[in-house]
């Protein structure tokens, strides 16, 4: 199995950036063999969204609504992803939450190991 871990949460004024975490640990053959992780959020009274995604040896992929101001990486000796956020807005207010799967031919909202999430709010 696998265990995601995000962290690098909080709070910050609209303009800010935030750098999120989210380090995976457990069976090692089973972490080298995910295809795909990403980060999706969840605002209160939506529903949970995608916003950036990376598949392994591949660029990263965003929503139009962070193009331009989230960065999404790869750290493989490390196992870990990173979502650096910068100009915030009170609209990213959410919880963020990491995710991946070994299976490359499956939706997001299907994957096998999500993280618990962190809380991300931008004051105005």
């Amino acid at each position: 199995q696998v265990q995601l871990v995000e962290s690098g949460g909080g709070l910050v004024q609209a303009g800010g950036s935030l750098r999120l975490s989210c380090a995976a640990s457990g069976n090692i053959f089973s972490i080298s063999s995910i295809y795909t992780m990403g980060w999706y959020r969840q605002a209160p009274g939506k529903q949970r969204e995608w916003i950036a995604d990376i598949t392994r040896g591949g660029t990263a992929n965003y929503a139009d609504s962070v193009k331009g101001r989230f960065t999404a990486s790869m750290d493989y000796a490390k196992n870990t992803i990173y979502l650096q956020m910068n100009s915030l807005k009170p609209e990213d207010t959410a919880v963020y939450y990491c995710a991946g799967d070994s299976r490359p031919w499956i939706s997001w909202k299907e994957f096998n190991y999500w993280g618990q999430g962190t809380q991300v709010t931008v004051s105005s």
